[in-house]
């Protein structure tokens, strides 16, 4: 399967409009920060790594055009974008990565005439882009390792290639172990309330020819019960310093099941997802979403009474305890994970 998720094309940011999966591939081109926000907010593009090519292609839309002619305007500019990219989404590291990194190289050049600073942004921004694409594949070498032949791995949400650029985090790792010869069963939990697992990840195996069974998320217990599940792979949003790490709502059922029924649990990636000035879990912000994604079966008809009251955080916390590993670009992180983060991502 041949597709990006997001690139700059024709003077717009082209991106697939994934709320349309899997019934049609559409792709939108944007053409304003507006759009882009609000792409960003309703889950036309969505995954940690991909949000993090999206917020560097976002900080280029939003000042390429901007009119100042020296870089203290410039800057002002510069910080009036990056604080309104950052007001989308709270819970993703990539996001605020991308936008830090994109500030810095302007910053660094600040010395630069500001149209060479508007091209040096538009080099950084299309080099988070093919990094992406080698970090995904790294995760992908060092995960398969971990894949045994006719493996049965579960997962949650959508970690691959529509939350990167083209491969994968969680799913890099199913696909590089594919790749390798390895014959693999996935079952896809369906990821209440937007279906990401059900519209997407299913999506995704299908067409890479992976054998894929979808499940409700409440199944899990019993496909672990019954000795089906060999090992859990899911991605993550944001990972603290102690290896705590926010991933969508259930990642955290996942995890306790995991460690009960004795199954390993592994996180799959990048570096740029670690949030080091984090200390524990306890401090990464939750997003709380739209009641209406729970009242209503994905925005079109009402499954509830009128007035129903509804909590809806968009990810949870799965404590490191509860982690076998973190698979990672630069290798696989495991206990005592303080110690083997700053070890490995240094």
């Amino acid at each position: 399967m041949d597709i990006r998720t997001i690139e700059w094309k024709n003077k717009s940011i082209k991106i697939i409009n994934q709320t349309k999966l899997p019934l049609k591939l559409e792709y939108l081109y944007i053409k304003d920060l507006k759009t882009l926000w609000r792409a960003i907010k309703e889950l036309k593009v969505r995954g940690a790594p991909a949000l993090g090519a999206a917020a560097a292609w976002g900080v280029y839309l939003g000042i390429k055009d901007s009119k100042a002619k020296n870089f203290a305007d410039f800057s002002k500019d510069l910080e009036k974008v990056a604080k309104y990219l950052a007001s989308c989404r709270p819970t993703a590291r990539n996001l605020f990565w991308g936008i830090e990194r994109m500030c810095s190289i302007a910053v660094r050049n600040q010395q630069e005439p500001v149209s060479l600073i508007k091209k040096l942004l538009f080099k950084e921004a299309q080099k988070i882009i093919e990094e992406d694409r080698q970090t995904s594949r790294r995760i992908g070498r060092y995960g398969a390792k971990l894949i045994k032949d006719k493996d049965t791995i579960l997962t949650i949400c959508n970690a691959g290639i529509l939350a990167t650029i083209d491969y994968g985090t969680a799913l890099g790792v199913i696909y590089k172990a594919k790749e390798e010869g390895k014959r693999l069963k996935v079952y896809a939990c369906e990821t209440r309330p937007l279906l990401q697992g059900a519209r997407l990840t299913t999506w995704e195996l299908k067409k890479k020819g992976i054998d894929v069974t979808l499940i409700c998320d409440s199944m899990a217990a019993t496909l672990m019960q019954q000795g089906k599940i060999g090992k859990v792979i899911a991605g993550a949003d944001r990972i603290a310093a102690n290896a705590d790490t926010a991933n969508k709502i259930g990642t955290y059922n996942l995890a306790v099941l995991s460690h009960y029924h004795k199954i390993p649990f592994y996180i799959a990636a990048p570096h740029s997802t670690f949030n080091l000035r984090i200390k524990t879990g306890k401090d990464i912000p939750i997003e709380e979403r739209n009641s209406k994604e729970v009242t209503g079966l994905f925005f079109k008809r009402p499954i509830t009474g009128r007035n129903i009251k509804v909590f809806n955080p968009a990810f949870d916390i799965t404590p490191q305890h509860l982690i076998t590993a973190i698979i990672t670009d630069k290798g696989i992180i495991r206990p005592p994970f303080i110690k083997n983060i700053v070890k490995i991502l240094k």
